[in-house]
């Protein structure tokens, strides 16, 4: 076994009856899965825990039910469209805009699994590793660790080593890989991919850029909520850094922000893949300049997603809101206007600042509906 991954990797299987009795005796553990499962006890819930031998054994007979239960109770439904990926047999680094750590994933895997596919390996930030139980919790379920509180050179050595582990993922384990297109959510969902997320994957692999890139298969991933139930405390933390350009979310605020994403309600939701981007990475020119061609390629992913992302009538309707018109009223209904003008106002009021600044929250909370809309309306003038 290749020991230079043992610090970020997901556990081996052989790992988890071990550290399904740390987290059994863990009393924050119990606290949480109480919580998540109150139908389970949590006798039987170890129990269980003690029958999964494989982490997909864990993925499906535990984590999917938790999965389900959020969909049948904070959703209208999930979608998937993965008929840009015909080829079924291959590993993909799924590329997705970023909604909400642990669903996004998580969502995933669901769907694939119900195409009868391998769930995916997870890219999961440590600074969201707040206590022992998560991390243990995440390398269960299939995720690696991204090293962030780290001195330049100390970032440099764990991009490099995470650029090997995924390239070791996609070419010898034939394992897909889910990585978001940046660090951190997008908090106005104009949804850009940094750069510097393709050029870590470029750090390893044969090749130059291109081939490098094109060997972990990237496929770009839309997932596209209704509702955003974290739109709220996003809009709160603009005027927050607006007033104080020092702020720094706690960790108290890093978990308000995983439970309402978990729990809120989202409306439908929908993820759809764009075909794997290899062959239009061929098509550039290989001569361009490095940091030229990561500005393309990126802009590769960001069309994919773009073009993809199913739009709603909130949509529209916070378009023509901003822009004081109705340009896209053929796209929704008095009916829908009003819903969600009902919902902004309500989303607003949960808003609980010093000198709360109406005006600035609904424009900030407005956009992040009406930013999916312009991207892929300049997607289709290009």
């Amino acid at each position: 076994m290749n020991q230079e991954f043992d610090e970020i990797r997901p556990y081996y299987d052989e790992e988890l009856p071990a550290v399904y009795e740390e987290l059994i005796a863990d009393p924050a553990f119990r606290q949480v899965a109480g919580a998540a499962m109150p139908d389970l006890p949590f006798d039987r819930l170890a129990a269980l825990m003690r029958s999964c031998k494989t982490k997909q054994d864990f993925q499906v007979n535990i984590c999917y039910n938790i999965l389900k239960r959020i969909i049948r109770e904070a959703t209208q439904g999930v979608t998937f469209d993965n008929s840009a990926q015909p080829d079924r047999g291959s590993a993909y680094t799924y590329v997705s805009n970023h909604r909400d750590i642990v669903l996004d994933s998580g969502f995933l895997s669901l769907m694939l699994v119900e195409q009868g596919q391998d769930t995916v390996e997870i890219a999961i930030g440590d600074n969201l590793l707040i206590y022992p139980w998560i991390k243990k919790l995440v390398r269960i379920n299939k995720s690696f660790i991204v090293q962030r509180a780290l001195t330049m050179r100390q970032m440099l050595e764990a991009s490099a080593r995470m650029s090997r582990y995924m390239h070791h993922t996609i070419r010898d384990k034939h394992q897909s890989i889910w990585i978001a297109q940046r660090e951190g959510r997008a908090k106005d969902s104009s949804d850009r991919t940094q750069e510097s997320i393709l050029k870590m994957m470029a750090m390893a692999g044969e090749g130059d850029i291109i081939s490098r890139l094109q060997e972990m298969n990237i496929v770009p991933l839309a997932i596209s909520y209704e509702y955003d139930p974290c739109d709220y405390l996003k809009a709160r933390e603009f005027q927050q850094k607006r007033d104080n350009p020092d702020y720094k979310k706690t960790t108290a605020d890093d978990l308000l922000n995983m439970q309402t994403g978990l729990l809120g309600y989202k409306g439908r939701v929908h993820l759809c893949t764009a075909p794997c981007i290899n062959d239009q990475l061929e098509a550039l020119d290989r001569s361009l300049p490095k940091q030229e061609l990561f500005l393309r390629a990126a802009g590769l992913v960001d069309r994919g997603i773009f073009a993809n992302y199913r739009l709603y009538p909130n949509n529209y309707a916070a378009a023509d809101l901003l822009e004081g018109g109705n340009r896209f009223a053929s796209h929704y209904t008095a009916e829908d206007k009003r819903h969600f003008t009902d919902y902004v106002a309500r989303q607003l009021a949960r808003i609980d600042l010093p000198g709360k600044d109406e005006v600035f929250l609904r424009e900030k909370l407005l956009l992040m509906y009406a930013n999916p809309l312009r991207n892929q309306l300049n997607t289709d003038n290009r």
